[in-house]
């Protein structure tokens, strides 16, 4: 089954769910332990079993599209430099000199080819190789090639650079990654413009991610935002191993697809329902019609913590300044940080209450089932078990 046909498939079950007052549905309720999202040990294994082990998503293409432009970012406890070279290829390294382990970019973008860093003056290419050792002949004999900064795997497609933290052997990042990118890459964000990202802070993430795997919230925590043109609690899914599909539909969908053939339902993204594409372990992609937002999901410093930061495109750079799409981003950041994370926060004030034991996903929140089986799978680290399906 083609993209578009499987898209066609699930719009039309959306319609259904309308006609029917239904919704997509898990075979039963299922219960993850409370300290899930509190345990320090159970998030420590999520983090070294999990983010560090998993290609995990750390720069926007568009973010550095010019040769000599780069990225810093701090990935749990790994600095990373993101740099684009002169033959437009992407490199991700520790952003770590190889002298006295002393951080080298820190900035937090720009564009230069060289690096220099601050404590000794050790002089680095922008493709991590070690160009000049201050006064060597002082410092005495040391071996340049072999000591460059460290690379770590990197994977570009679609307009998303990805590495792996603690890589050991081969990285399979098409096996890893591969349907989701071909979904995706339909929609040529690597041609889009960058317009900024925001921060806000939140809870656990498993709690975060949460959030964005459901619309059975939508009434309740968004009445005049979001359920001011979508259905709360209709939603249909689909899935590529751990990446998830989830369609929404608009209050106004009926109408807006009547006179549209199935077939061709796949075309009218935003005329009637919405999608969430979610990039597993930590990444959700919200194509709106006034611009894109990609949330990207950084956990701790502990476990009822993270920093999420919220990145924001478009097809087409604006002609002047960029007002209306700025006020999106100031507004779908408000949305989300005072709508969703703020009762992401009293949720994680409540487990630590001890309250209950257990947190309940119902049959309408399949897609949170999927997404902490998977969890559950890479904890379990047994590579021969069957893997989690919708």
């Amino acid at each position: 089954m083609s993209i578009e046909q499987n898209y066609n498939r699930i719009i039309a079950r959306l319609i259904d769910d309308i006609d029917n007052n239904t919704t997509d549905q898990a075979e039963g309720t299922m219960t993850v332990p409370s300290t899930a999202y509190t345990d320090p040990d159970i998030w420590q294994q999520e983090m070294d079993l999990i983010f560090k082990k998993v290609p995990v998503f750390v720069a926007l293409t568009q973010e550095i599209p010019n040769p000599g432009d780069y990225k810093t970012l701090q990935f749990l406890d790994k600095p990373l430099l993101i740099t684009r070279l002169q033959d437009g290829t992407a490199r991700v390294m520790l952003n770590v000199c190889s002298h006295r382990a002393m951080t080298i970019a820190n900035k937090p973008c720009g564009n230069q080819s060289r690096f220099t860093c601050p404590y000794h003056g050790w002089m680095y290419s922008n493709d991590g190789a070690l160009r000049g050792v201050a006064d060597q002949e002082k410092f005495g004999d040391f071996d340049k090639q072999a000591n460059g900064l460290r690379q770590l795997p990197v994977y570009e497609r679609a307009g998303l650079i990805f590495t792996v933290l603690d890589a050991d052997g081969e990285v399979d990042f098409d096996g890893f990654l591969g349907e989701i990118m071909e979904d995706v890459g339909r929609l040529g964000m690597e041609k889009w413009h960058y317009c900024g990202q925001r921060q806000i802070h939140g809870a656990n993430w498993k709690i975060a991610y949460d959030g964005y795997l459901e619309g059975y919230h939508f009434a309740a925590a968004h009445p005049d935002t979001i359920a001011q043109r979508t259905y709360s609690n209709v939603m249909e899914f689909g899935a590529y191993g751990p990446h998830t599909l989830i369609c929404f539909p608009h209050l106004a969908i009926k109408e807006n697809l009547k006179d549209v053939a199935p077939d061709q339902y796949h075309t009218q993204e935003n005329n009637g329902y919405d999608w969430i594409r979610t990039l597993f372990p930590n990444i959700s992609i919200f194509v709106a019609p006034e611009i894109t937002l990609i949330s990207q999901i950084m956990p701790g410093p502990g476990p009822n913590q993270n920093t999420t930061y919220l990145n924001f495109i478009h097809p087409s750079k604006p002609a002047g300044e960029d007002v209306e799409l700025q006020g999106m981003m100031d507004f779908l950041c408000d949305v989300v940080d005072t709508e969703d994370y703020k009762v992401g926060l009293a949720i994680q004030r409540g487990l630590e209450a001890h309250a209950h034991s257990n947190v309940t996903f119902g049959r309408n929140e399949a897609g949170n089932q999927l997404f902490h089986k998977w969890v559950s799978w890479y904890l379990a680290k047994d590579p021969s078990a069957p893997k989690p399906t919708l």
